[in-house]
């Protein structure tokens, strides 16, 4: 999928949702207080960012849109502070403001880039503090092209069913950001975007792929709804649809820094797209890489509309990085379709060198698309003895997704590749190192099927075991 950035400066967005203000407060923590074994924090920065639904909102603005943002405030400090930021990132607020409760905040204490304490300020909103809610949304519906549904569990959205009703009649599409067990609440929304744990404790467990697809459907079906996307952590997101195959699109491969915001901002991204006129399936594909972005910076952060660009620009949408076996099947089915040839390798990967480097570059030339399967730690220590792997598995996976001549990586806990062989089948079987033919597992399999199956060599002295004979002399 080849994605174009969207005219977000021409759509229009409205939030509705519990908003807050997030609180940082940073300093260094040097010493433990001589009170209680807790550390004592000098406090030398503090830093006020909107989060929840303002979050949200903020995030739609960085993008280019015209963001609307309705929610319930305290009549105090705090609610002028959250409202002062909004507006000067061209968010528009239309609050209701409560007499007897405050602005929710949360506080967080950082030291060292760690978050160490958190504490909210919150009481929940609800009765007669909703009365306004939803004339106030009424009246600010037409002329906007979606609507978002910010829910944190903090009582704004008590009334939701009203309020997706009322999109309905204008058929503005409904996006959901959902919270607890119970989404029979958001019967009727266009599409429902919960993380994984929020997922499962809607429908239960689900033990493989084929499962959480199988109750995704389900659950489409019973609240009427058009598009569910799971977003998955490490594993990406999972786009459900009544009448399409399901859309598996794999996390990017960066270190995860703070996941604090990702979901304000994948559906921030997400509506953002649906609202300029991109597809579902394009809409989920910005909102993966936004995702990828957002993880990388620390605390609740927007992703601006340039750094959207640039991202789409160096990643095209072509689906590359980190997937289960599962995932991957679709991935390979996918590329078939599309006239892609698909080329295989596979090994323990501890540290990465010149040599591989090298001979991958070498392996994607047999095809379009190239998978590194490897193995997970416990089958390196069977293979290589103690002390070895020298990288865990997270590691080796993230260094190999993000070389340029690689496509898809894949683990496995055997001790050899064979079921993955088996279940994907590649055109090309590459191997690195000194084999025949004869000697490289799962060759026969592979040209029994009319594949092919090629042996390169490392560059000379480039192996692990050459590298860590080398350190050992040194250390000695």
């Amino acid at each position: 999928m080849r994605l174009e950035m969207p005219p977000f400066q021409q759509s229009r967005i409205l939030v509705v949702g519990d908003v807050m203000l997030d609180r940082y407060w940073h300093g260094q923590a040097s010493r433990v207080s001589p009170e209680a074994p807790v550390p004592v924090v000098q406090v030398g920065n503090r830093e006020d960012r909107p989060g929840g639904a303002g979050n949200v909102a903020l995030n739609i603005a960085a993008l280019g849109s015209a963001a609307t943002l309705v929610g319930i405030i305290g009549r105090d400090e705090t609610g002028e502070e959250l409202q002062s930021r909004l507006n000067a990132a061209g968010v528009y607020c239309d609050f209701l403001l409560s007499d007897d409760k405050p602005t929710i905040t949360k506080l967080r204490v950082i030291s060292q880039h760690q978050q160490l304490i958190r504490l909210d300020f919150e009481q929940m909103f609800g009765g007669s503090e909703l009365a306004g809610l939803v004339p106030k949304v009424e009246s600010l519906l037409d002329g906007n092209q979606a609507l978002i549904l910010s829910d944190y569990g903090k009582g704004a959205l008590d009334g939701i069913s009203n309020l997706i009703e009322l999109a309905h009649t204008r058929n503005i599409p409904i996006v959901v950001d959902p919270k607890g067990s119970d989404f029979e609440k958001y019967r009727g929304a266009t599409i429902v975007t919960p993380n994984l744990n929020e997922f499962e404790s809607a429908v239960g467990h689900c033990a493989n792929e084929e499962e959480l697809v199988r109750r995704g459907l389900a659950l489409l079906a019973e609240l009427e709804l058009q598009a569910l996307l799971i977003t998955r952590g490490e594993h990406g997101m999972t786009l459900l649809r009544p009448d399409s195959a399901e859309l598996h699109l794999p996390a990017q491969a960066q270190e995860v820094f703070d996941v604090t915001g990702a979901g304000d901002t994948v559906i921030s991204v997400l509506a953002a797209s649906l609202a300029s006129g991109d597809s579902l399936a394009e809409s989920t594909a910005l909102a993966n890489l936004a995702a990828g972005l957002v993880v990388g910076k620390l605390g609740t952060a927007a992703i601006s509309g340039p750094e959207l660009r640039r991202a789409m620009l160096e990643e095209q949408g072509s689906g590359r990085g980190i997937m289960s076996s599962d995932q991957l099947q679709i991935a390979v089915q996918d590329a078939r379709e599309h006239g892609e040839k698909i080329v295989f390798t596979n090994g323990c990967f501890d540290i990465i060198h010149a040599g591989h480097v090298g001979y991958l570059s070498e392996a994607k030339q047999f095809g379009n698309r190239l998978i590194v399967a490897i193995n997970e730690d416990l089958s390196v220590r069977r293979l290589k003895g103690a002390g070895r792997p020298i990288n865990p598995l997270e590691r080796r996976m993230a260094v190999l997704a993000g070389l340029e001549a690689v496509d898809w990586v894949v683990s496995f806990a055997e001790d050899t590749p064979e079921n993955l062989l088996e279940v994907l089948r590649p055109e090309v079987l590459v191997k690195g190192g000194d084999y025949s033919l004869e000697q490289v597992v799962g060759g026969s399999f592979v040209q029994d099927y009319g594949g092919e199956v090629k042996v390169l060599e490392f560059l000379d002295d480039c192996s692990t075991s050459a590298m860590m004979e080398k350190m050992q002399e040194v250390g000695d």
